[in-house]
């Protein structure tokens, strides 16, 4: 049986479809508890849905934030579309998927991925020191076998809460999923 969509998946789509082609619409800020328990945002890309309720992002397994989340799995996302006005705050944890399934969709998420987007994982560990001679490709082809350091991120989502920034006042909502989505005003 197929989970149902939650109510606030098409105010998302047609927020991001008033963006146009602007690649605004795909960035969102992630939110994590660094290492040292100090709060840690970055900014990635949208990468589409594994289920109704969970998003897919991409990172360096190297970096810090994949770290963070074997850490702390608890995450919030921020997505603001300023063309729709609408800022949207996804609350959840990085959901762990068993070693098929994870494969499955890194496999899938690599081969939709241009060769300038994949050169990222042809470049040093982020976050070491700058080396001039270092490899920086500025593609990565279909011959290259997926690099052991290309992870995906699926965020299971607990809450959503949309602020509309058009009107007076302001428009605000919350959705719990345990509480089935159920829609909840709330003062802006």
């Amino acid at each position: 049986m197929t989970e149902a969509l939650p109510p606030w998946r098409p105010l998302l789509r047609g927020a991001r479809q008033r963006e146009g082609r602007s690649p605004q619409a795909r960035w969102l800020q992630l939110a994590t508890l660094g290492c040292d328990g100090a709060p840690r945002v970055r900014t990635l890309v949208f990468r589409g849905w594994g289920g109704p309720a969970q998003l897919d992002l991409l990172t360096d397994r190297r970096s810090e934030k994949s770290t963070e989340l074997m850490q702390e799995p608890r995450v919030e996302l921020c997505w603001l579309l300023p063309k729709a006005r609408s800022q949207f705050r996804l609350r959840g944890h990085r959901l762990s998927l068993d070693a098929a399934s994870d494969q499955n969709a890194r496999d899938q998420q690599w081969k939709q991925l241009h060769p300038g987007a994949r050169s990222l994982w042809g470049w040093p560990q982020p976050g070491a020191a700058f080396d001039p001679e270092g490899p920086f490709p500025d593609a990565l082809g279909d011959e290259v076998p997926q690099p052991e350091s290309f992870e995906l991120v699926r965020i299971e989502l607990e809450q959503v809460e949309l602020l509309e920034l058009t009107g007076h006042p302001h428009q605000r909502r919350r959705w719990r999923r345990q509480q089935e989505w159920l829609e909840e005003r709330l003062n802006p």
